[in-house]
């Protein structure tokens, strides 16, 4: 790959013309009047934010060469970090060490929104299902249950076996990115930069092809499918190599370190990236002139969003834009796509560098995805407090519903309390009109889900309090109903006829987990939320807990599958009860438990990376195999 291209100049660049239909407002003149919280302690935190731009190369690497000093220390980024910093032989090796027909029923992605699908380790069309396990991608007729086509991606990107791979699927044309996680990488001075987040477009039509590939510095963040374009997040942090003179005193590493920071040009921050066609093969960089900043802009992270035509015969360049700024969750609508990040009180560096977390605020930047092609830029805002994931996230009647937990959640100053936010969008700025704060206090939040004009909210420490928010009014939002349970629910899935299913731990009275349980709840009446069933496997746990996934269920026959342990537990939630049907558990010795199910007609379809099982999803009977290899 090229490295070090050339970067030009602009003598003046317009504010985020390529992100926006028009530039951004002025970086100058004063910011809007923060809206009153008075009602609201906690939401005093909350502060107007926005995109502005850098008005040349230069303003970009002096700003962001401030930005990055400020958070570089003795050992490189962070409080107590050795990332980016050149090692000792001895410490960096240790470190190395470490045609279409009528198509089937069928389930899909179990996604946040309609509209805007979600990457996943495998997906189905009905006529086909493909997976991307252990670096192969591997496509199964499920009318004649065969392996039709399979392609070694360790030949064609990252070599590593075990990467995180996920893919989109659009008719024929499968999307598979791969990505290195979400920590700082490790540098040393063998190796000047870290791997990067790879895609790859493969053409299903026969036996699976690859059309293009691209490659960018970074790591994936997420991505999100609308129509026919993907949208895809990456994060990448400066590439420094920092000296390392184990003699020094902390204040001299930091002004080494430092001195580093001075000396890098603009290329250090913006990732560099190449793609192909066919045999050709394309590199680029993002330019300064495609690049934002929040007015904290931070200097150890730029964001970079890429779109991609599925429907075309290569990849191209993504039409990349970039914000020199941090987020590590992703949240889409059909209409919006929504970036989110922390940052702790008082200092620009995020949460994810190991600082406390308690006087924390998330940032979140907001795109139009309305039209194909590149995301328009609409507006930034901020909360106090953290979020669990996603899900804690939800866009209504052009407004969004934000629910954080604020404060420690740990040790004897434990003084957390959790909240929800409401966003409005004026004038470029993502402002509060409304706030419920005061939420499990001394607890933090387990897992969220807004349903319309309803929210539901699980806080736990000891008890499981599942909160009933009615958010009609987006200036008052309130608590109409609380229930205290044992334990806690990691994930809310709504069901027909009012009711709610959680997946999460049972607890005794101490708050110590007691294994899996999956509790059915009545929230027709928001006033008396109640718990009319439960199924509990003791010691056992299930995926669905982190990812929601490997979530499935079939509101047509109540069938809901959850991989639990090795296997697949399959049970039958009516509008009273949950019954077990059977277990659906893959040969061995569950070295590769089952990780995802998907229905194509009454055929449940199990996949691990030993293989894929097809079983009578009515009784959980096995009807075939097919093995990985």
């Amino acid at each position: 790959m090229t490295r070090g291209l050339p970067i030009a100049a602009a003598a003046t660049l317009a504010a985020l013309t390529l992100l926006a239909g028009s530039g951004l407002p002025p970086a100058t003149g004063p910011a809007p009047a923060a809206p009153d919280t008075t009602a609201a302690p906690a939401a005093q935190w909350a502060e107007p934010a926005r995109l502005v731009s850098y008005t040349s190369c230069d303003e970009a690497l002096a700003g962001l060469r401030a930005a990055t000093a400020a958070e570089v220390g003795p050992w490189g980024f962070g409080d107590g970090w050795r990332t980016g910093v050149a090692l000792p032989k001895d410490l960096a090796g240790e470190r190395e060490a470490t045609a279409t027909t009528a198509t089937p029923e069928h389930s899909t992605t179990n996604v946040h929104e309609a509209g805007a699908d979600e990457p996943d380790l495998v997906k189905t069309d009905g006529r086909r299902i493909v997976t991307v396990t252990e670096g192969v991608l591997r496509v199964v007729d499920p009318a004649t249950r065969r392996t039709t086509g399979r392609l070694d991606l360790t030949e064609i990107g990252s070599p590593d076996r075990y990467a995180e791979r996920s893919l989109l699927l659009l008719g024929d044309r499968a999307l598979v990115l791969t990505g290195t996680g979400n920590m700082l990488p490790a540098l040393t001075k063998d190796r000047p930069r870290a791997d990067g987040a790879q895609l790859t477009l493969i053409d299903l039509a026969g036996a699976p092809v690859v059309l293009g590939t691209y490659r960018i510095d970074g790591s994936l963040v997420d991505a999100r499918q609308t129509g026919t374009t993907a949208r895809v997040v990456v994060r990448s942090h400066p590439q420094f190599v920092f000296p390392y003179d184990e003699k020094a005193t902390d204040a001299e590493r930091t002004a080494a370190n430092r001195a580093v920071v001075a000396a890098a040009g603009i290329e250090a921050w913006l990732p560099a990236y190449e793609w192909t066609a066919g045999e050709r093969r394309h590199a680029g960089r993002l330019g300064c002139d495609r690049l934002s900043r929040p007015d904290d802009a931070i200097g150890t992270s730029v964001l970079t969003l890429l779109s991609f035509d599925l429907t075309a015969d290569r990849l191209g360049d993504g039409d990349p834009v970039g914000v020199a700024a941090d987020a590590t969750t992703v949240y889409g609508t059909a209409a919006n796509l929504w970036l989110a990040g922390g940052l702790t009180a008082g200092r620009a560096g995020p949460i994810w560098e190991g600082r406390p977390a308690g006087r924390a605020t998330t940032v979140i930047h907001q795109f139009d995805l309305t039209a194909p092609g590149r995301p328009r830029y609409l507006a930034s805002g901020t909360v106090p407090g953290s979020l669990i994931n996603q899900y804690a996230l939800s866009e209504w009647q052009g407004r969004l519903r934000v629910a954080t937990t604020l404060g420690e959640t740990w040790g004897r100053g434990r003084d957390s309390e959790s909240g929800v936010y409401v966003l409005g969008r004026r004038d470029g700025t993502l402002e509060q009109v409304g706030a419920v704060t005061g939420l499990g206090r001394g607890e933090r939040i387990y897992s969220v889900r807004f349903l319309g004009a309803t929210g539901h909210v699980v806080t736990f420490r000891q008890t499981d309090p599942l909160y009933t928010l009615d958010l009609t009014d987006p200036t008052a939002p309130r608590v109409t109903g609380e229930l205290k349970i044992t334990g806690y629910s990691a994930y809310l899935h709504p069901l027909p006829f009012g009711r709610l299913l959680g997946v999460g731990q049972e607890a005794d009275n101490r708050g110590r987990v007691r294994g899996l349980q999956v509790s059915l709840f009545d929230v027709r009446d928001p006033a008396r939320p109640l718990r009319l069933h439960r199924y509990h496997v003791p010691g056992a746990s299930s995926a669905v807990e982190f990812d929601p996934h490997a979530f499935l269920h079939q509101p047509e026959t109540g069938l809901v599958a959850l991989p639990v342990d090795a296997g697949v537990r399959l049970l039958r939630v009516t509008a009273a009860r949950i019954t077990e049907i059977g277990t659906v558990n893959h040969p061995g010795d569950g070295a590769a438990p089952v990780t995802r199910s998907l229905l194509v007609g009454d055929t449940l379809w199990t996949v691990s990376d030993a293989g894929l099982r097809a079983s009578d999803a009515a009784t959980a009977r096995n009807l075939a195999w097919l093995p990985s290899t």
